[in-house]
């Protein structure tokens, strides 16, 4: 008799994994929707947390941001409620494609998968936060002090392409902070190692700068090294994780009881 527990779940038919496939598109499109529509519904008050960072660079949100389109103000409110109806959604969708993955898994597995998934939103999270509260103030300062130097007078910035930028750039940190999601993912399956990871430290730093000099919006080194500099000490500190988990794995085959 087969234990489900430790193997994972019975095979299914094809097309019963087109039909799981079916439903779990369905229900993230569904709960992207219902985020959507909150986002939609608080656009003006996200808007207000996103000019934040203008109004502490020491510019005044409604004076410095404007728009000369007509349908601008439909526009931007579309692009709040899409990208905020995703961030809403994520969690669930998340859960979604952990409930589609993990009546197939082992034990072991699937805890790996729910300990994944809970890190991938923290991670997420902290990334958004850190491009919030320490990136974008300091990062519109130097922007705009580059202009004064240039000697362009600017008057404004246009409203889309502002917030644009803004979520561009938080989406941004908070993709790159699933990084210690894949690495130590790939570590618990001993796909790599701590040892390769430490004698691959040196090149992953310089793909870890070209990452942060492609993603982030801007030219400035500063925005380039706030999302380089974490990355790098992510990217240690899975060293460190993925050591722990083989130092563990090494004292329970020596001593299984």
């Amino acid at each position: 008799m087969i234990d489900w527990d430790k193997q994972g779940g019975p095979v299914k038919t094809f097309l019963a994994h087109l039909d799981d496939l079916r439903r779990l598109l369905l229900g993230c499109l569904a709960a992207w929707g219902v985020g959507l529509a909150v986002a939609a519904n608080e656009a003006p008050r996200i808007l207000k947390i996103l000019v934040l960072p203008l109004e502490k660079a020491g510019q005044s949100p409604a004076k410095f941001l404007q728009t000369f389109e007509v349908m601008g103000g439909m526009n931007l409110a579309m692009t709040i409620a899409i990208w905020g109806g995703l961030l809403l959604a994520l969690p669930v969708i998340i859960g979604l494609i952990g409930h589609f993955i993990l009546p197939a898994l082992s034990v072991r597995e699937r805890r790996t998968v729910m300990i994944g998934g809970v890190l991938a939103v923290i991670l997420f999270g902290l990334g958004v936060s850190i491009a919030y509260f320490g990136m974008l103030p300091p990062a519109l300062r130097v922007m705009l002090w580059f202009n004064e130097w240039m000697g362009i007078r600017v008057e404004f910035f246009r409203i889309t392409d502002y917030v644009r930028f803004v979520l561009i750039m938080m989406a941004a940190f908070g993709i790159c902070f699933e990084l210690p999601v894949v690495l130590l993912g790939l570590g618990r399956m001993g796909i790599i190692t701590s040892d390769q990871l430490r004698r691959s430290r040196r090149v992953a730093i310089v793909i870890l700068l070209i990452v942060s000099m492609v993603v982030t919006p801007t030219t400035d080194p500063f925005s380039q090294l706030v999302l380089a500099v974490p990355m790098v000490l992510l990217y240690e500190a899975c060293i460190w994780s993925i050591w722990l988990m083989e130092r563990k794995a090494r004292e329970v085959e020596k001593d299984p009881l």
